[in-house]
This record gives structure tokens, sequence and C-alpha cells, in this order.
């Protein structure tokens, strides 16, 4: 590949629950060296859960990185002992808000910034949703669940309530969704 860079070392820096920071020392495609700052991680699952009356479910929490409670859509890192990242997805689902998916739909895989992470994304189209229990969250997590239809969710994001890459990108795949539908509605018309 004409712009692949050949990795010459790594060096772990620091490893916590959640990441892995490295430090590479590459090789340019112009032979030069340079140094890479890496943040290794696990990867994550988000889901999109559908109301049966067309809303969608979000968490609104407060994000310590950004000083700033925000709406988000449900989503969990991949544990070690997951085996794959729809079983990840099913349980982050019952975790945050208790409910079960009787539809569990892939959608697509996404890096959330690959200039200085690895982190992937699997996000997933979750549907005919049962109540099971009473949400699961993790002793650290403090989050309330607010169903909201396109329009009011689209009226957060113009709010800065939704400012995550991961429920923009979400939100964008509704609105995909939504103009699809509209489009074979008129088409059968």
């Amino acid at each position: 590949m004409k712009f692949e860079e050949k990795t010459l070392s790594k060096e772990s820096i620091y490893k916590g629950n959640i990441t892995e920071y490295t430090v590479e020392s590459v090789e340019l495609p112009n032979g030069k060296v340079s140094t890479r700052e890496i943040v290794r991680h696990p990867g994550a699952v988000a889901i999109m859960p559908f109301t049966s009356e067309g809303k969608m479910i979000f968490v609104e929490q407060f994000r310590k990185p950004i000083e700033q409670t925000i709406y988000e859509i449900p989503a969990g890192k991949i544990d070690d002992t997951d085996t794959d990242p729809e079983e990840t997805g099913v349980r982050e689902l019952k975790e945050e808000t208790g409910y079960y998916a009787h539809e569990f739909e892939f959608v697509k895989t996404f890096y959330t910034t690959p200039g200085f992470t690895d982190e992937v994304i699997h996000l997933y189209r979750a549907s005919s949703l049962e109540e099971q229990e009473e949400a699961a969250l993790d002793e650290d997590e403090f989050l309330e669940l607010i169903e909201l239809s396109f329009e009011e969710a689209w009226q957060a994001y113009e709010d800065s309530k939704i400012i995550d890459a991961k429920t923009i990108m979400a939100l964008l795949y509704w609105k995909i969704e939504l103009l699809q539908t509209n489009k074979e509605g008129e088409n059968n018309g």
C-alpha cells in the first residue's frame, strides 16, 4: 500500500481497565521515521432501540471528560468474555434500559477517531422491545431513559444535547431510514 506505515517498535505506556496507551515508532512511506501515540480500545457496541410508537430510547448521563450531561444511545464496551458484538449489544441494552429486543439488526461498524485510537463501534437497530426488568446499571453508572421522536431527537441535536459521534451516526441512519420509507410510500402511492 502506498500510504502504509511499518511499525518498527511499540511500547505500552499505560494499561487501564478500558484502554491501553502505546507509543509506536513507524517508518513512513518516504522512508523517514516518526512516532505515533495510540489509544488501544477493545471496541464497543451501540444500540438504536425503537419503541412500538417509533420513538428511540436514549440515555441521559453525565460525561466527565467533557463535564456535561448529554443524550446518547445505549452503548457499552466489548468484554473479554463476549463471543461477538451482538452478544454485547443484547447485554448492554438489557443492563442500561431493562429491555430485550426480539429484533436485533446489524447496521454498521465504524471507527470513532482513527487518528489516535483503534476504537471501533458496532451499531445495531433494536425493535420489538419487551421490558424485562429494571435496568441493571454498573455501580458507577447513573442515567435516565428518554424516549424521543425523530423530530425531538433532531431538536436535541440542534440544541447540543446530542453531541457524541455514535449518537449522531444513529440519528443520520434514522433519517436515511425515514427518507427511504417516505420514498417507498411515494412510489407505491
